[in-house]
């Protein structure tokens, strides 16, 4: 196998293809499969999202991926949508979600001047050390589109805000998630793109 050999989860989302072109901006190859061998022998995984939490949780539970993403031990990234089905369940169809990282993902309160989904640039408040975010710093912008979120927990690594806080990165063991979309957000979404490519 290659120092760098990607699998996008097919999961349904709809970024797929432009999230095959930022890697393809950094040299890297991925394929798209929900095969298990194929998942299980690539060097990196990507959980990509856009939708709903339960309509992604049936595909991968049809695609008999449900037990196996919970035991990969390369690192393995959630954007979006796939960095809340990480986490044990969402409030969006009172979904049971992968149970990786303890949580819950609830709905932003629509109130005025803050309209649900969230959607567009936003800063990034870094809150320690993480391989992922090496290189970024407070104030950069990551490009959002989300009506669910995950408030700050022991996982998160970066937060973000809208009225109240919400993680935009977290990390546990090999698995990381960030809640904007890094094919999307330019420099710092490449940078973020570079440094997961770049774990062991």
């Amino acid at each position: 196998m290659s120092k760098c050999d990607a699998v996008i989860v097919a999961s349904g989302g709809a970024n797929i293809a432009s999230l095959q072109f930022a890697l393809q901006r950094l040299d890297a190859h991925s394929d798209v499969s929900a095969d298990a061998a194929r998942i299980r022998a690539a060097s990196h995984v990507i959980l990509p999202g856009v939708g709903a939490a339960a309509d992604a949780m049936a595909r991968l539970r049809c695609s008999g991926l449900v037990d196996l993403i919970p035991r990969l031990t390369q690192p393995v990234l959630g954007i979006c949508l796939g960095m809340q089905l990480l986490f044990e369940a969402s409030d969006e169809g009172d979904t049971r979600c992968l149970g990786i990282i303890p949580g819950h993902a609830a709905r932003f309160i629509d109130a005025p001047g803050r309209p649900v989904p969230h959607m567009g640039w936003n800063t990034l408040e870094l809150l320690r050390p993480c391989a992922l975010l090496e290189g970024l710093a407070d104030a950069d912008y990551g490009y959002f589109v989300h009506s669910y979120a995950l408030p700050p927990g022991p996982s998160t690594v970066a937060i973000s805000r809208y009225d109240t806080p919400f993680s935009a990165c977290v990390e546990s063991g090999n698995f990381f998630g960030v809640q904007f979309h890094p094919e999307r957000s330019a420099a710092v979404g490449a940078r973020l793109l570079a440094n997961f490519l770049a774990l062991n």
